[in-house]
């Protein structure tokens, strides 16, 4: 009675639906969570969603809207305290006779933002979507005006010179320790118990929610990198509610590896990425002078790293900053000549462009410091992480020989965990059955390093009637409305008609950069550290 009283007709209607007893022969509703779930959904179509201007602190282009969505902290009560989700959109342009509903999009992270998205509906490679869909993004929970969290004051998480180790000493391994453990507890003292409600499954019951609040009967999802993982989850917790998905550079789902085998896999994965550089700068030794064979350039490399831990660039480019701007290069080959240019420009004794591209930004501190946050506590709360410092030890410094470059780096990221507060998640087995849901359409660059492709294999195989478009011989990490027009039709198709190419589809790679192209597209953005 209560709940009806604060709520009226609609929470009526929610109570009579869950304590309607099932049809015969129907399963009983799951855990109070999915309970809740329906509870909040339910509501979300009473109240709609209202947008409007978007605040300044967006800083979108007025033709993006803005408007937030509430949704429980905690499933289990979902008349408890509710937390307002962040979302923009642009509306479909193409009119009623074309619009198909809404696009809704996920950047991955865990802690990217997609509250961006919109704004690409001028750009060439989504023309033709935007004018079907309503192009929707949002910030998921902790994550810029969502419930942000935070675990460390932004000027400490950026602050600069640090150094970045690749075969840390005895004495270096005891300091990252006590500085994961420190980051571990500045996260439970600052989130104090609502930490534990930062997690996929939760991800995954918003977007529920949101899809619910924007009036759409079934979901359209386009989810990159770990946005990938929440797609999979929701097709497993909502198949009834799938229209269509795009699957971008998707993580593996295996529950053994999430997600601390799968950033042991990430760590393998950015040698063989980073050996593409290195390959490319070689190639263009005419250019850059950094060498004209990888082992060369990564010699080049190395005296960069040595002269920048005896004398800070600016007194805050250190090797910690060096690493953290060339592992952008793994990601997207766009990055290529600009850090190839800074590099050479610095061992010639110019470091003004390294700065530019390396030093700590003040005023995207703030940003970061969430963002990674949120992929902490994401990470740490999804599933069991060793909590003996002896494996994580042992593992990656037997990675190490084989993969210096990121190993340890990717160490101090994710060893919080090792010292997180429970409770813990249990990763779900993520699995559908033929007909369960609609044909999936997941992209994959061969070369990718941050989603390795092999989990790109091991989703399609567990999502029965995926079909798969791969970008034979790239490792760019998101390919959809990227470079490669090829991608781009087969996305396209799909989401505009549902068509999908056979099982599985092949794109020849986009060219690689020219060396001496500052190509705007390759503008700085952070983008996802890991998974």
């Amino acid at each position: 009675m209560r709940a009806a009283a604060l709520y009226g007709a609609a929470g009526s209607l929610i109570l009579s639906a869950l304590t309607a007893a099932p049809a015969a022969g129907a399963p009983p509703y799951g855990a109070r969570e999915d309970r809740g779930t329906v509870v909040a959904a339910a509501r979300a179509v009473a109240a709609g969603v209202t947008f409007g201007a978007c605040p300044a602190e967006e800083d979108l282009p007025p033709t993006v809207e803005c408007a937030v969505v509430r949704v429980p902290l905690d499933y289990a009560e979902p008349w408890g305290r509710q937390i307002g989700l962040a979302v923009s959109r642009v509306k479909a342009t193409g009119g009623p006779a074309v619009r198909q509903g809404a696009l809704l999009y996920n950047p991955g992270g865990p802690g990217g933002s997609g509250m961006y998205f919109p704004a690409l509906a001028k750009e060439p490679a989504w023309k033709r979507i935007s004018e079907a869909y309503d192009m929707v993004g949002y910030a998921p929970r902790g994550v810029g005006r969502s419930a942000p969290i935070s675990c460390e004051h932004p000027v400490e998480f950026t602050k600069g010179p640090t150094a970045a180790p690749v075969h840390p000493s005895a004495a270096e391994k005891r300091k990252g320790i006590a500085r994961a453990r420190a980051y571990a507890r500045g996260c439970a003292h600052n989130a104090g118990p609502a930490l534990r409600h930062y997690h996929s499954l939760n991800n995954v019951r918003d977007l529920e929610v949101l899809r619910a609040a924007l009036g759409e009967r079934r979901l359209t999802f386009l989810g990159a990198s770990y946005g990938t993982y929440l797609g999979a989850l929701y097709a497993v917790k909502f198949p009834e509610r799938v229209r269509r998905m795009v699957l971008d550079s998707p993580v593996d789902p295996d529950p053994a590896k999430v997600w601390y085998r799968s950033n042991l896999e990430q760590s393998l994965a950015f040698e063989s990425r980073w050996a593409d550089f290195r390959a490319w700068v070689a190639r263009h030794h005419a250019t850059y002078g950094l060498g004209t064979t990888p082992q060369q350039v990564q010699g080049s490399y190395d005296r960069a790293r040595a002269q920048l831990a005896r004398r800070p660039a600016d007194g805050t480019v250190g090797p910690g900053q060096l690493h953290s701007a060339f592992t952008r290069t793994v990601y997207n080959d766009l990055y290529w000549p600009r850090r190839a240019l800074a590099l050479s420009a610095y061992l010639k004794g110019d470091p003004r462009q390294l700065v530019k591209q390396a030093k700590p930004r003040a005023s995207a501190s703030a940003g970061e410091e969430n963002g990674n946050a949120v992929y902490t506590a994401v990470q740490c709360n999804d599933a069991p992480w060793p909590a003996d410092w002896a494996v994580w030890d042992r593992d990656n410094t037997a990675l190490a020989r084989r993969a210096p470059f990121e190993t340890w780096a990717n160490v101090w990221m994710n060893l919080p965990c090792a010292y997180w507060q429970p409770p813990r998640q249990r990763p779900v087995d993520v699995r559908t059955g033929p007909g369960d849901v609609p044909p999936l359409l997941i992209l994959a660059a061969e070369r990718d390093a941050a989603t390795p492709y092999a989990g790109a294999l091991r989703l399609q195989e567990r999502l029965a009637g995926s079909v798969l478009v791969t970008e034979r011989g790239a490792g760019t990490h998101g390919i959809s409305g990227g470079d490669n027009d090829c991608v781009n039709r087969h996305m396209e198709a799909y989401l505009l008609t549902g068509r999908t190419p056979v099982r599985r589809a092949s794109c020849a790679p986009h060219p690689q950069p020219d060396p001496v192209s500052l190509d705007q597209r390759a503008v700085e953005r952070v983008l996802p550290p890991a998974v």
